[in-house]
This record gives C-alpha cells, sequence and structure tokens, in this order.
C-alpha cells in the first residue's frame, strides 16, 4: 500500500511563496504519474500540475492558472515530490493534495485517474 502525506501548507501574503511536499511510504514514484490538484470552499477539486517520472526524462504538465508561477519537480531518493508555488495570489487559496498514478498512461488533469491520494495541506494567500 502507498500513503502519501502533503506538508507545507501555510499563510502567505499574496505575491509570497511556498513550497508543498509529498512524501509517498510504500512503493517509490519511479515510473508513475505524480499529481498536484486543490479545492477552494464550495468549488470541485481542479488539476493543478502533474509530473510523468520516467527513467529518460520527467514531463511536467501545468494548469494554465499556474504555468509561469508553480513549477512541480521531485526527489526519487527521497521519495517526494514538490510544488513551487511562487507569485501567489488570493484565488490560490485552497486546500492542495497530491495524488499517484500507477500506471502513468492516462490523462494526468483527470482526477479520477488517480490510484492514491493525500489527505491535504491548507494554503491560505491573503490580499
Amino acid at each position: 500500500q502507498v500513503q502519501l502525506v502533503e506538508s507545507g501548507g501555510g499563510l502567505v501574503q499574496a505575491g509570497g511563496s511556498l513550497r508543498l511536499s509529498c512524501a509517498a511510504s510504500g512503493r517509490t514514484f519511479s515510473s508513475w504519474a505524480v499529481g498536484w490538484f486543490r479545492q477552494a470552499p464550495g468549488k470541485e477539486r481542479d488539476f493543478v500540475a502533474a509530473m510523468r517520472i520516467n527513467w529518460n526524462g520527467d514531463n511536467t504538465y501545468y494548469a494554465d492558472s499556474v504555468k509561469g508561477r508553480f513549477t512541480i519537480s521531485r526527489d526519487i531518493a527521497k521519495k517526494t515530490v514538490y510544488l513551487q508555488m511562487s507569485s501567489l495570489k488570493p484565488e490560490d487559496t485552497a486546500v492542495y493534495y497530491c495524488a499517484a498514478d500507477r500506471t502513468n498512461q492516462a490523462v494526468v488533469s483527470n482526477r479520477g485517474n488517480y490510484d492514491y491520494w493525500g489527505q491535504g495541506t491548507q494554503v491560505t494567500v491573503s490580499s
């Protein structure tokens, strides 16, 4: 079984930065797809960013709303995937979840394609 644990959320002023971490226990992320999603109160859980981890190079994907501000990266030795968030805006406020897809074949922006989810970490951006 795989468990995902997010950390790094908190309260930050608009324009600030945060780095979220998603640590896996059990199997590694090797050859998986790992995604970040977020859910604001009263809204659906939306895609933020994802990474297809491959032996010959990773592929990254971003929602239009975060392109150029957020960066997804990973440290396989630490079994951790990061989401570096910069130039944060109040509309980035949400609970952020990481998720993992064992098959690494499905559409990364579709939350239904992920097998494992973390418990979420709150990010609050004040104006």
